[in-house]
C-alpha cells in the first residue's frame, strides 16, 4: 500500500475523453482522490494534452464518430511518450458498433488497461456474453478464466469488475473483495473507477499490475466507508460521501480495510 500516497504527492494530470453523464462526477471523483483532471476531447488538442498527461482514460459511454477519433489520436499520442492508457468498454456487446468500435480501439492503440464488468471484457475479447444496456453484464462462463484469457489475449491488465473484483495480467492475478453494493445504484461509479485506476498507474512504474489492484481495493474500501456513514439515506447521500471517502482515505485505513487476494496460477 503505497500508491495511494504517491499519487496524492504528485498530483497527476489524468486527461479524461469519456461519457457526457459522467464527465462532473468523474472530474470531482479524481480532484477529490488528489489527482488532476483534465477534460477535453477536441480533435485539434487531445494529443497535446495526452502527451503531457500522466495517464489517458478513455470511455465509450456516449459513442460517437467524434470520440471514437479523439480517443484514437490521444491513446497514439499517449503511447508515443510511453503514458498508461485505460479503456473502459462501456456497454461493448450491447450494439454491433460498440464492439466494433472497441476491437477497433484495442487494435489502434496499446492499452495498459482494460476496466470493465465481465461480459463487456468478454466482447472485447471477442468471446460473446450477453449484454443487456450499458450498464448490464450477464453471462455465462468462468470469470476468472476468462480474465486471464482476455489479458493475455490483449497484452493487457484487465479488471473485471462484479462481486468481486479480478484483477490479472494473464499471469499474476488478484481478487478484490471491497466494495459496496450502492455503487451500482450511482450513474458513473464505474466510469470513474476507470480513471482512479489510470491515476494509480500514472505513479506506478514498472509496478502497473500492483497499483492497479490497489486502486480497486482503495475505491471499494472508500465506498465501504461512504455506506457505513450513510446507512439508510439513499444513493444520493451515498454518493457525496462516497466523495468525501476518496479525499478521506488514507493509507492507514487502506492497509486495515483492504481486501486483496493473490490466487494461485493453478487456479481458474
Amino acid at each position: 500500500m503505497q500508491f495511494l500516497t504517491k499519487v496524492r504527492e504528485q498530483n497527476p494530470l489524468i486527461h479524461n475523453i469519456t461519457n457526457i453523464v459522467v464527465t462532473n462526477f468523474t472530474a470531482n471523483g479524481l480532484l477529490a482522490l488528489g489527482a488532476s483532471p483534465f477534460m477535453a476531447d477536441s480533435h485539434e488538442e487531445v494529443a497535446d494534452i495526452a502527451a503531457m498527461a500522466g495517464a489517458v482514460s478513455l470511455n465509450i459511454g456516449t459513442l460517437n464518430p467524434h470520440s471514437i477519433k479523439a480517443m484514437t489520436l490521444a491513446g497514439q499520442a499517449a503511447n508515443a511518450q510511453g503514458i498508461p492508457v485505460v479503456l473502459d468498454p462501456v456497454g461493448a456487446g450491447a450494439t454491433p458498433f460498440r464492439t466494433a468500435t472497441t476491437h477497433q480501439l484495442v487494435s489502434d492503440i496499446n492499452i495498459t488497461a482494460l476496466r470493465g464488468n465481465a461480459a463487456e471484457v468478454a466482447n472485447v475479447a471477442g468471446d460473446h456474453w450477453e449484454v443487456k444496456g450499458v450498464d448490464a453484464g450477464q453471462g455465462s462462463g468462468d470469470a476468472l478464466q476468462l480474465a486471464r484469457k482476455a489479458a493475455r489475449k490483449l497484452d493487457c491488465i484487465v479488471i473485471a469488475t462484479g462481486k468481486e473484483d479480478i484483477v490479472t495480467d494473464g499471469s499474476t492475478t488478484f481478487l478484490i473483495a471491497n466494495g459496496h453494493a450502492l455503487l451500482t445504484k450511482v450513474t458513473g461509479a464505474g466510469c470513474l473507477l476507470s480513471s482512479v485506476v489510470a491515476a494509480f498507474l500514472a505513479v506506478a512504474g514498472e509496478r502497473q499490475l500492483e497499483a492497479a489492484a490497489e486502486a480497486v481495493s482503495f475505491y471499494g474500501v472508500a465506498a465501504e466507508l461512504a455506506a457505513a456513514r450513510t446507512e439508510g439515506q439513499g444513493p444520493g447521500s451515498f454518493q457525496i460521501e462516497f466523495l468525501n471517502q476518496l479525499s478521506l482515505v488514507d493509507e492507514e485505513s487502506l492497509r486495515r480495510l483492504s481486501s486483496i487476494t493473490r490466487v494461485p496460477e493453478s487456479l481458474g
